[in-house]
């Protein structure tokens, strides 16, 4: 009972589908392909390329969260993942009370936890690096 109690890698697994699989399906998928008004909020926010900027920021909350759920190119999913929640964070939301801003500075929190600790043993990064 205490290795099961005691396993990080179940934890690291369990937070991972959980934070993958949420925001790929509840915040990401309505992003594919980016609606008019993303693609018009990303220009007003001052990025060139707002179609590119629009489209990498939905395929991080969508394609990235699937690979961070997956495990497969954690860091670097969780990484596409923390730049695009910093930016729902403290530029989109920056003059939203705390509250409306809370959910992605969590999603950026647990993507910098990955991008520090990786997907675990149960994944599919650990498949690949055995090989």
């Amino acid at each position: 009972m205490k290795k099961f109690l005691y396993n990080s890698d179940l934890g690291l697994l369990i937070f991972r589908l959980f934070v993958g699989l949420a925001m790929a399906f509840s915040h990401g998928l309505g992003k594919m392909p980016p609606p008019e008004q993303m693609i018009a909020g990303v220009q007003s926010m001052g990025f060139p390329m707002a179609v590119a900027f629009a489209w990498a920021a939905g395929l991080s909350e969508f394609v990235g969260a699937l690979l961070l759920a997956s495990g497969l190119f954690t860091r670097i999913a969780a990484a596409f993942i923390g730049f695009t929640m910093a930016v729902a964070g403290f530029v989109v939301h920056s003059a939203d009370p705390f509250g409306t801003k809370e959910l992605a500075f969590m999603y950026l929190a647990a993507s910098v936890m990955f991008i520090f600790t990786g997907a675990g043993k149960y994944s599919l990064d650990s498949i690949v690096r055995k090989k």
